[in-house]
């Protein structure tokens, strides 16, 4: 199975250039139990630099790595902003039997060609619905107590989460130009 791996610009992210080149991603929703997370962070839509159109997102990504399998989890790192990171401590202080994941996420990358830039790898309109992936007995579920320094203002903090998938199929997003793109599938359906 071909794996998956983005590393993207947490500076371009944040303060994105026209004339730079460099790949993108958002985490644009995020719910972790009952807990929905903050778009509270105002970023470029790279696919609209020419409408300087600006769109609202729960963390600016800094990776993601995907096995490929059906059952493999998506990992993902980025960067969040004071609130999320209050509500990602108190979340992992308490008692998280809930461990469902609504999610949704978009990388953007570069079309030397088309010279535009499109979604390479994302969930499209739908959110995908996973579970906070268990490592060796411990959630995979991380925030950094420190602030980044990679980009100072607005203060964000490292968030990392491991998700699995739920039981059932689901569809994940490729572009590899402006043109070219296909799907992959995310979790199996088991029968009741």
């Amino acid at each position: 199975m071909a794996s998956t791996s983005f590393s993207c610009s947490v500076n371009q992210g944040f303060n994105f250039e026209k004339d730079s080149q460099e790949v993108v991603g958002h985490l644009t929703s995020l719910k972790i139990g009952g807990k929905e997370f903050a778009k509270d962070i105002e970023v470029m839509d790279p696919t609209a630099i020419k409408d300087n159109t600006k769109i609202k997102v729960v963390g600016v990504l800094s990776g993601i790595f995907w096995n490929g399998g059906y059952a493999d989890p998506l990992s993902f790192n980025c960067q969040v902003s004071t609130t999320n990171k209050q509500d990602s401590v108190v979340l992992q202080h308490s008692d998280l039997s809930d461990t469902n994941v609504e999610y949704g996420y978009v990388v953007y990358d570069y079309d030397p060609v088309e010279k535009v830039y499109y979604k390479a790898f994302h969930n499209d309109t739908t959110d995908l619905k996973g579970l906070v992936e268990k490592s060796g007995g411990e959630l995979s579920l991380g925030i950094e107590m420190d602030q980044s320094l990679e980009v100072v203002s607005p203060k964000n903090y490292g968030l990392y989460v491991g998700i699995m998938p739920q039981e059932e199929a689901q569809t994940i997003h490729y572009g590899v130009s402006n043109t070219g793109k296909f799907t992959k599938a995310w979790g199996v359906t088991v029968a009741a």
